[in-house]
């Protein structure tokens, strides 16, 4: 009864991170689906939406509760302004040529960075769970007499882990609402198809990329909102993150949602369960290493469309 427990604790290990990472990687491939940019300062909108997740609770103070959905609902609205201002003022002055983007948000990635630094300070800060009630989790086993169910008997999870995995799973259905059948969906996607098309027919597309470029960097914050109880907020956070997106990106194909999906799942669940029985190194260097098979094998991605 060793083996199994174990594969499970870390199959919800592996589930949390899954969650988180969609989020963040959505958010990655959206930008890159829409606009072609590559933002390489994504895992610091990332990590701006922990810091600011640890301002918003310590400002309101009072219950863990009122803090968190205070934080849900301030910080990435907040965050997604500032992304909308870094594009409007920064990216389409540079016409979205694909170089010079790249240089921009690395810039932009230094400053999000030595900023939050300065202004923050160097400490991991920590930010209260709303709730953290301990789970008894069952566990059947084949025995002497048929199957029996041993509970409680010591694995547990903590209901706001779990609550994390459903919060996911709710934005992504939202998400996916809103893309297939809104007006606005429609106009991203018009967009993305043909942009001097769209523009023919009185799209206004700088709103619309300023739009997506601060939606990618809202889902960023959210999922950082949503990981800062269990990862406590630091300016140096957003290297993981961003590492793992570009990963998932790749793998599940380059402006490709479902693709995000599918790949999100795959790398959240073998970081958390390789993490759990070997370690987070092994995890991440395998992530790499089948990054590259992708790329050798299938150059466009698990659901990406071969450029022609």
């Amino acid at each position: 009864m060793d083996f199994g427990p174990h594969l499970m604790l870390a199959s919800i290990e592996g589930a949390v991170i899954s969650a988180i990472l969609v989020l963040t990687a959505m958010g990655l491939s959206i930008v890159f689906g829409v606009m072609r940019v590559v933002n390489v300062a994504h895992g610091e909108f990332f990590m701006l939406g922990a810091v600011l997740a640890w301002a918003v609770t310590v400002t309101i103070g009072g219950h863990p509760a009122l803090g968190f959905v205070a934080a849900l609902a301030i910080v990435p609205v907040l965050v997604g302004c500032i992304a909308a201002g870094v594009d409007r003022l920064i990216l389409k002055r540079i016409n979205y040529d694909v170089d010079r983007t790249i240089v921009a948000t690395i810039g932009v990635l230094y400053i999000v960075q030595q900023s939050t630094l300065m202004l923050y300070g160097p400490e991991a800060r920590p930010v209260e769970a709303p709730f953290n009630t301990r789970l008894a989790l069952p566990w059947f086993e084949l025995g002497e007499n048929g199957f029996q169910m041993i509970w409680p008997w010591g694995l547990s999870v903590t209901s706001y882990k779990l609550f994390v995995i459903f919060a996911a799973i709710a934005v992504l259905g939202v998400l996916w609402l809103v893309l297939t059948r809104t007006k606005v969906g429609l106009i991203m996607r018009a967009t993305q198809q043909d942009r001097d098309m769209a523009q023919a027919f009185g799209v206004p597309v700088a709103q619309v990329y300023s739009w997506v470029f601060g939606l990618g960097a809202g889902l960023a914050a959210l999922g950082a909102v949503l990981v800062v109880p269990i990862q406590q907020a630091h300016y140096l956070m957003g290297g993981d993150p961003l590492l793992l997106a570009f990963i998932v990106v790749i793998i599940g194909g380059l402006g490709s949602l479902p693709g995000t999906v599918i790949a999100a799942v795959l790398i959240g669940m073998s970081d958390g369960i390789i993490s759990v029985f070997f370690s987070p190194t092994l995890a991440k260097i395998i992530a790499t290493l089948l990054v590259a098979f992708v790329l050798v094998f299938r150059p466009q991605g698990l659901m990406g469309r071969i450029a022609v």
